[in-house]
Formats: C-alpha cells, sequence, structure tokens
C-alpha cells in the first residue's frame, strides 16, 4: 500500500485482500497506514499458506526501499492504483 505521492510505503499480509483495501480505504485502521494515508495497493502477492505470506512479508520489510521498488515496478511498471481491480474480484 502508498500514499497518493507514492512516496510511503506500507508493507503488510491478510488472509483477505478485498475487505482489507476497503479498510485501508475508510480509514479503519488507526496505526501506520492511517497516519501516512496509505489508502492505495499498488502490489500483491497471493500464498495458500498463511506461515509462507508472513515469511515473505518479514523478508520485503527487511529490504531497503529501492529493492522494494524494483519489485513493485516489475509488475506493475507505472505505479498504477489496483484498488479497483481487486474490489471487483
Amino acid at each position: 500500500m502508498t500514499n497518493k505521492h507514492k512516496n510511503v510505503l506500507y508493507v503488510g499480509v491478510t488472509n483477505n485482500l478485498r475487505r482489507r483495501v476497503i479498510e485501508h480505504e475508510s480509514g479503519f485502521d488507526n496505526g501506520f497506514t492511517k497516519k501516512y494515508r496509505c489508502l492505495y495497493l499498488i502490489y500483491y502477492e497471493a500464498f495458500r499458506s498463511i506461515n509462507r505470506a508472513i515469511k515473505r512479508e518479514t523478508e520485503i520489510k527487511a529490504w531497503r526501499r529501492e529493492k522494494k521498488d524494483k519489485l513493485i515496478t516489475s509488475t506493475n511498471p507505472h505505479l498504477n492504483f489496483l484498488n479497483d481491480t481487486v474490489k471487483s474480484l
């Protein structure tokens, strides 16, 4: 997730991406994402195992911003907001 200006990144894990995107948009969370207005999905990965998803989240969180940017642009080169796409699933 990112903010309108795409200068903040939030990495998280959920078992329901559609629901979580809607929660971010509605300001449901009172933490980091609300403070920095991380309302826009620009990248996601899907896993069958929650343990694997958590491991991947931890891995990505440890990366420098440049490496995260490279990962994101590998599948979303224009950093399009994916909220509507995910909400229609």
